[in-house]
């Protein structure tokens, strides 16, 4: 019998698995259609709701800074969130333009929004790299998530950035765009916008740029710190060629022309046109307004701000501080080399500031050498031991109780028993040597600490106090005969205003550096009218100024004597040079200058006061004064000026002329009174044989040092 046949297996369990997998197939392309089919009606009908609507653009105006203008009226700048400044798009160059798309978006004029090819291709990248090397994301993107989106990287906010970016390109044209992009990205430095960065860079509008530095810009929204051209300039350079190779790849440039733009330098604003003016002011001002009206309408509310900046002593101020510490630096360095010492590797610092005495009107501050190193403003922020520029309120004290310029103090050892277990303290003078019997005119005019601490001693230190609280000083004061040799830590502000008191006939003015605030509208918001306070009687002021003077004609700060006018000052440095000071004034300026380091140190030996500070406050007053009549401080009725001899008891050896209020003059006096006032005979508290002497040390027995 033939061998029986199978019967043919029929097609449906033929192959079961191949029936399972076309059914998983199906199943899933279901799925997948549903879904996308949900996620597209999720994303274009619900998730709209949730975002802003594009159509804000339409309406958008940018939030307005506020402007600051000078003593002249003129605008100095502007305090902004970000620093922008819009440019149309036809006066942006094509070169730049062109950058643009090439790095950023090739397909830009061709896609929707969303550029698929650019996606794959950025997957296709992103795959062969091992790590993110290219985004996807079109300019349109960019700008959705710059405008309305924040900077995580999550999937709902990728979705949302897709969402906008078709509802922007459905609403606006396609060079719309890309102006809005161009004047809203970032690129660096605080520059918002191609304009803003054309001109941080390299100090042009962005209508001169050339082809290798739009290049150079193009390349800077993709990490604006790190291809930074003024940190990592060889960084910067290697993305320009980057952006270069894309622009000849997509055809935009040509060779030659790529090759030439990639050989150039990049010739950015050099450093010292970055260092703007007046840095330290305008943040003293920023400040102050903030205080006053919060941020958000200090950089939002277009205010208009008046000050009593002068722009030419703001310049000068800020070159002559930094003159005068490259001067100390270099000595400081020559003295470490002859010494065999070891380089001195911190600079030091200092400060400047200039104010009108009539109107307290600060005209110039200079809180550093170089803002954009250290933004502590020391003109204002830094609290540190005057030294002997502090004296002047000892003695405004002793004229008030009665004494004169010609008074006489003992200027000999004197020790006073201080704290708990009665450790002595030996006040000493700079240069290790006593004078004997010193009228006050000497003791003021050479400093002489033992002198000043016996006066403070005699006077009261509450007088004293009361003095420099009157004259503007707000800092904590010690409330002990150290005082007098300036212990207690001020800031410049504090102590050149209290010296523009005596310029201004005793009359203090609170220190301002704004004159009137306007809002967005016109309407007055604040106006500071210069209004005085009574702190010394013009009389005592002339008399301690006439003092000063003597400080610069004969004393610690003849060096100031090269301003060739009637100055009036005091010199001040602390123990182990750590701090110098000179502040002077003539009848219409008073400046301070303080040098130090912002952590206490030497500045080095015999680095006083008259030696670097004087410098700095002669140059700074020589250059803003030029040109200027010279003048002398004006003598009020009630004062004598009488020729008397500078040391006691010596006849009319070294006379000198002397201030006094009417009827205080001594009786000895070598010559005439000069103001047309009669003189009068008056012994004067000057007479007192036992001031000075061990009795009035131990009167003060239990004070501080």
């Amino acid at each position: 019998m033939p061998p029986q046949r199978r019967a043919k297996p029929s097609p449906r369990t033929r192959r079961p698995w191949l029936r399972r997998l076309l059914l998983a197939g199906g199943l899933l392309l279901f799925l997948t259609t549903l879904g996308v089919g949900v996620a597209s009606i999720w994303a274009f009908t619900v998730l709209p709701r949730s975002l802003p609507s594009v159509s804000a653009l339409e309406n958008f105006e940018p939030s307005r800074g506020t402007k600051v203008f000078d003593e002249n009226d003129e605008l100095v700048t502007e305090f902004h969130v970000e620093r922008r400044i819009f440019t149309p798009l036809a006066q942006i160059p094509k070169a730049l333009k062109d950058a643009i798309i090439a790095t950023e978006d090739t397909r830009f004029y061709s896609h929707y929004g969303v550029d698929p090819m650019g996606v794959a291709r950025a997957i296709y990248q992103n795959f062969r790299h091992g790590r993110i090397v290219e985004g996807g994301s079109t300019i349109t993107q960019q700008l959705a998530k710059v405008l309305f989106l924040t900077p995580d990287k999550s999937l709902d906010r990728k979705l949302k950035e897709a969402v906008l970016a078709v509802e922007l390109e459905r609403r606006y044209t396609k060079d719309r765009l890309l102006e809005m992009y161009l004047n809203q990205i970032y690129f660096g430095h605080g520059a918002f916008g191609v304009e803003a960065a054309a001109r941080t860079y390299f100090g042009k509008p962005v209508s001169d740029l050339t082809l290798a530095e739009s290049a150079l810009l193009a390349g800077l929204p993709k990490a604006p710190s790190t291809y930074s051209p003024f940190d990592r300039a060889e960084a910067a350079k290697r993305r320009r060629s980057t952006v270069l190779a894309r622009m000849l790849e997509v055809g935009f440039v040509k060779g030659e022309e790529t090759r030439r733009a990639a050989a150039t330098e990049l010739q950015l604003v050099p450093p010292e046109r970055r260092r703007t003016t007046g840095q330290y002011y305008l943040e003293y001002v920023q400040q102050i307004l903030e205080q006053q009206y919060g941020a958000d309408l200090v950089f939002k509310g277009g205010l208009q701000v008046y000050t009593t900046l002068s722009p030419t002593m703001q310049l000068r101020a800020e070159q002559t501080l930094r003159e005068g510490l490259r001067a100390l630096e270099t000595r400081r360095a020559k003295a470490a080399e002859k010494a065999g010492a070891a380089p001195v590797t911190e600079r030091p610092e200092g400060a400047l500031l200039t104010i009108d005495p009539q109107t307290g009107y600060i005209k110039a501050m200079v809180g550093g050498y170089d803002f954009f190193k250290s933004e502590f403003n020391r003109a204002v922020q830094a609290r540190r031991q005057p030294g002997s520029a502090f004296k002047p309120f000892v003695y405004i004290a002793a004229l008030e109780a009665g004494f004169t310029p010609a008074s006489v103090v003992e200027d000999s050892p004197v020790e006073y028993a201080v704290g708990p277990k009665g450790k002595p303290w030996k006040p000493d003078n700079y240069d290790r040597k006593f004078r004997g019997p010193v009228t006050f005119q000497q003791a003021l005019e050479e400093s002489i600490n033992v002198a000043a601490v016996k006066v403070q001693e005699r006077v009261g230190i509450r007088r004293t106090l009361d003095v420099a609280r009157r004259l503007g000083v707000e800092s904590p004061l010690s409330e002990n005969l150290s005082v007098a040799l300036g212990s207690s830590d001020l800031t410049l502000l504090e102590l050149t205003s209290a010296y523009g008191a005596l310029a201004n006939q005793g009359t203090w003015m609170r220190p301002t550096a704004i004159r009137y605030v306007l809002d967005a509208q016109g309407q007055l918001l604040e106006e500071n009218v210069p209004e005085g306070k009574p702190a010394l009687s013009p009389e005592l002021a002339y008399v301690i100024t006439h003092m000063l003077k003597g400080t610069v004609e004969r004393g610690t700060g003849v060096a100031a004597k090269a301003l060739g006018r009637p100055v009036a000052a005091k010199t001040g440095t602390t123990n182990d040079y750590s701090n110098a000071w000179f502040i002077g004034f003539t009848p219409h300026l008073v400046t301070g200058v303080w040098v130090g380091h912002d952590r206490p140190k030497s500045l080095g030996r015999d680095e006083t006061g008259s030696r670097v500070a004087i410098p700095i406050w002669t140059a700074f007053m020589a250059s803003v004064l030029a040109g200027t009549p010279v003048q002398d401080f004006p003598v009020p009725e009630g004062v004598v000026v009488v020729p008397v001899d500078l040391h006691p008891g010596e006849g009319c050896i070294r006379p000198v002329l002397m201030a006094f209020i009417s009827g205080s003059e001594p009786r000895d006096a070598c010559g005439p009174a000069r103001s047309g006032s009669t003189a009068h005979a008056s012994p004067g508290v000057a007479a007192d044989p036992a001031f000075g002497q061990p009795e009035g040390a131990r009167v003060g027995s239990r004070q501080s040092p």
